[in-house]
């Protein structure tokens, strides 16, 4: 799919930001990256400022994760009926570590500009990182074995859930895997522990 000029700004931007800092990063450099005449002044005829492409980036991001949410959890829905559950937590599991994946570059940027950007941190935890958390809070009381456990799923999710968010952040910040461990293992893992930790499940009525 041909992306538009717009579209090519904000990815190649985001690509730069992350690659060598905004500060760093020159309004030049990612006119030069999108196709644009370096320094003619095409970014402007799109953004008034490479702070708003930054703010751009940043809302995108956060409206397809809120769409991949939704779109997952339908995905996850659709296995209830053919998947037990470890084949479902284990399938949950992937779908997060390749969505923290997917946002490796923005990972980068969150950590290296955007403390001097409080309203983006914001659009980040409530567009980003929330969506996942409550996502693991519907999926796990929409499950039919858990339909009358009474647990701190909020709880729950914050601690798998953010296993799943150090991973990716583990090995995207200090270039190794968390203990040596490859991703089939941690999901392994993840999964006989995710089960471990919770009731035995109500029989399926």
């Amino acid at each position: 799919m041909t992306r538009s000029t717009r579209e090519r700004i904000v990815d190649e931007a985001l690509r730069l930001f992350a690659e060598r800092g905004y500060a760093a990063t020159s309004v030049a450099e990612i006119e030069a990256a999108s196709g644009l005449s370096p320094g003619a002044g095409g970014l402007y005829r799109h953004f008034k400022s490479k702070y708003e492409v930054l703010a751009a980036a940043i809302n995108q991001h956060a409206a397809r994760t809120r769409s991949q949410v939704a779109d997952s959890l339908a995905e996850l829905s659709a296995m209830e009926a053919s998947a037990d559950l470890e084949e479902r937590l284990a399938h949950m599991c992937r779908a997060g570590l390749a969505k923290v994946r997917e946002e490796s570059e923005l990972t980068r940027v969150f950590f290296r500009d955007l403390s001097q950007f409080p309203e983006l941190v914001a659009v980040v935890r409530q567009g980003l990182l929330q969506p996942m958390f409550d996502a693991i809070v519907t999926w796990f009381m929409a499950q039919p074995e858990y339909r009358d456990v009474d647990l701190d799923w909020a709880g729950i999710a914050a601690v798998l859930g953010g296993s799943v968010v150090h991973y990716r952040l583990f090995q995207e910040t200090v270039g190794e895997l968390p203990g040596h461990a490859e991703k089939d293992q941690f999901v392994t893992a993840w999964v006989r522990l995710a089960v471990g930790l919770l009731p035995s499940p109500a029989p399926v009525r």
